[in-house]
């Protein structure tokens, strides 16, 4: 794996003009598009609380989608470096925001990764990964609020 610094680029682009341009708080879209150079576009715009389009992704979804997602690749990446063979991971992750007067922030992030693994696997080892894919996990460690990781893990039936 290399070392040092990484960059990465994103443009956001905002697609809410109704006509108007931002003349009211009312009077514009929230609907943006995520592009970075050789990936499908994301159609985003705010939360629903925020007049957004509920059927677009948002900047929370999006924001506990990359924990969740980076956690997942440190695990794998760990569980294949200590022998553990990993079938299936699927994690719904819960995060919780404070909209207040002040400044909103999340507050804590709560993943629950189900993880099947190969039958007679070391079952505790799989769930030691977990902990130490959390210190891995570049993302978790750019928060200032917890996250905490309850993880099942299964055997496959055959």
């Amino acid at each position: 794996m290399a070392h040092g610094e990484h960059r990465y680029n994103v443009t956001v682009r905002w697609t809410g003009n109704l006509g108007a341009g931002t003349s009211g708080y009312r009077e514009y879209g929230r609907d943006h598009v995520i592009q970075a150079v050789a990936k499908p576009e994301i159609a985003g715009s705010a939360d629903a609380a925020f007049r957004g389009d509920a059927t677009r992704w948002n900047p929370e979804d999006l924001f506990l989608g990359a924990l969740s997602a980076c956690h997942q690749l440190w695990y794998l990446h760990l569980c294949a470096d200590a022998g553990v063979h990993v079938l299936a991971y699927r994690d719904e992750a819960h995060g919780t925001m404070l909209d207040s007067p002040g400044p909103g922030r999340f507050t804590e992030v709560v993943l629950r990764p189900r993880v099947v693994i190969r039958k007679g696997d070391d079952q505790a080892l799989a769930a030691k990964l977990h902990h130490a894919a959390h210190e891995q996990c570049y993302i978790a460690n750019s928060v200032n609020f917890p996250v905490r990781c309850e993880p099942v893990i299964e055997f496959a039936d055959s």
